[in-house]
C-alpha cells in the first residue's frame, strides 16, 4: 500500500509495538485529501474482494495482510480515517489482532480479569474457554475472518465486545495498582478509557454498515 523505496535492496518491516489501545494514536500519510481518497478506495476494494470470494486461502491472506506488508503500511492508508468509516474499521480490526498477536499472554491476563464484569461482552467476543494466549491469538484470527467470509457489522460487534472485556480488566489492574504502583495505574485507566472509546467506534460502524452507510 505503501510507495516502494527507490533503492532497489528490499527493505525489512519493522515491528510496531503497540497495546490494545495503543493504535488510537498511531499517525498516518502527511496529505490528508490524498490519504482520506486513497483509504476508503483501498477499503472498498479489500472488503468487496474479501466478501466475492468463497476461497478459504483469499481469507487467509486478508488476515495476514498486515504480516506480510508490515503495519505501517496499513496505518499509512487507514489511521488517519475517521473512526467511524469504512477504513477506520478496518484500521481497529487489523491493529486489535496486531495487538493479541503482539502480546496474547498480556491481553488473556486482562480479558480473563474483565470476564466477569462484563458477562454480555464476553459472550459476543467468542474466546474459547479457558482465554489463554492460544485463544487470544485465535480469536483475532477469527474476527478479521469474519470480515470477509461471514457478516462484516457481526465481526466489528464482536470486536467491540473483546475490546469491553479487556478494557474492564485494565481498569482491574489499574484499580489493584492504584496505592503500589499509581504511575502505572494511571496509565491502564487512560487505556481502559480509550479502549471502551474503540469499542463504541466500531459499533456505530457496525450499525452503520447494517444501514448502508458505512463508507
Amino acid at each position: 500500500m505503501s510507495e516502494k523505496p527507490s533503492s532497489s535492496a528490499p527493505r525489512p518491516h519493522r515491528p510496531v509495538q503497540m497495546d490494545p489501545a495503543g493504535f488510537e494514536s498511531y499517525e498516518g500519510g502527511a496529505d490528508p485529501v490524498r490519504i482520506s481518497e486513497a483509504a476508503h478506495l483501498a477499503a472498498r476494494a479489500l472488503v468487496r474482494h474479501g466478501r466475492a470470494s468463497e476461497d478459504p486461502e483469499v481469507t487467509r491472506r486478508l488476515v495476514k495482510l498486515a504480516d506480510k506488508q508490515g503495519l505501517e503500511a496499513i496505518a499509512e492508508m487507514w489511521a488517519e480515517s475517521p473512526a467511524r468509516s469504512l477504513p477506520g474499521a478496518l484500521w481497529r480490526l487489523y491493529a486489535i489482532r496486531a495487538s493479541a498477536q503482539r502480546d496474547p499472554q498480556r491481553i488473556a491476563e486482562f480479558f480473563k480479569s474483565g470476564q466477569a464484569k462484563a458477562q454480555v461482552a464476553n459472550v459476543v467476543a467468542g474466546v474459547a474457554e479457558p482465554p489463554g494466549a492460544v485463544e487470544m491469538r485465535e480469536m483475532a484470527d477469527a474476527i478479521l475472518s469474519g470480515a470477509f467470509d461471514g457478516e462484516f457489522d457481526v465481526a466489528l460487534e464482536r470486536s467491540a465486545a473483546f475490546c469491553r472485556v479487556v478494557a474492564l480488566g485494565q481498569a482491574n489492574f489499574a484499580d489493584d495498582a492504584e496505592t503500589s504502583k499509581p504511575d502505572y495505574a494511571t496509565e491502564l485507566t487512560r487505556r481502559s478509557h480509550r479502549l471502551i472509546k474503540t469499542a463504541e467506534d466500531l459499533e456505530a460502524s457496525a450499525e452503520a454498515w447494517r444501514r448502508g452507510h458505512l463508507d
